[in-house]
């Protein structure tokens, strides 16, 4: 399991981050909470819960690179699966994300919250495929997935606080 040994710090720093990153995610929750707006709910489920699952797949990837698997096969065919299911995910997530009705969703938003975390889930997926004949690029593959999950949880959640500070806020009597 040298392959996996390896990688060791990468998940350690990967992990700690997307931890730090969900709790301070429940606290920005929990602060906005108190401005929310009719359909904030159904926005949230399009934009804030994704955030939190990108954080939350990033630490889990970061995790099961450390089990102590009997091969590196068993490693590849479960982050090939997280790598399935979130697939399945941004697809139900984008359906969200254009029926609701509370923000119209440019073309920063498409890129950061379907197109490149498509992408990411997309590397899981092939990495479980290509493990067996293209090990070393199947590493770079899932530690490039769980990279770019903590990227893009990291600007999407800067931008739901912008959001709500600097646009919501300005909507609200006596905002600025």
């Amino acid at each position: 399991m040298s392959a996996l040994n390896e990688w060791d710090s990468f998940y350690v720093i990967v992990g700690s981050a997307a931890g730090a990153l969900i709790g301070l995610q429940f606290v920005v929750m929990t602060l906005i909470a108190e401005r929310l707006t009719p359909g904030a709910s159904e926005a949230g489920r399009s934009f804030g819960t994704p955030t939190v699952v990108h954080f939350s797949a990033s630490l889990l990837l970061a995790a099961l690179v450390r089990v102590p698997w009997a091969s590196v096969a068993g490693a590849f065919w479960t982050t090939g699966t997280v790598g399935v299911c979130g697939l399945i995910y941004m697809a139900v997530t984008g359906f969200r994300m254009f029926r609701q009705h509370v923000y119209k969703p440019d073309l920063e938003d498409v890129t950061f919250h379907i197109a490149l975390p498509t992408v990411a889930y997309g590397l899981l997926a092939l990495a479980g495929v290509f493990e067996s004949t293209h090990l070393e690029l199947a590493l770079f593959g899932v530690a490039g997935a769980a990279l770019l999950l903590l990227f893009v949880g990291i600007h999407n959640a800067w931008d739901a606080v912008a959001y709500n500070v600097y646009v919501q806020r300005s909507k609200q009597p006596g905002g600025s």
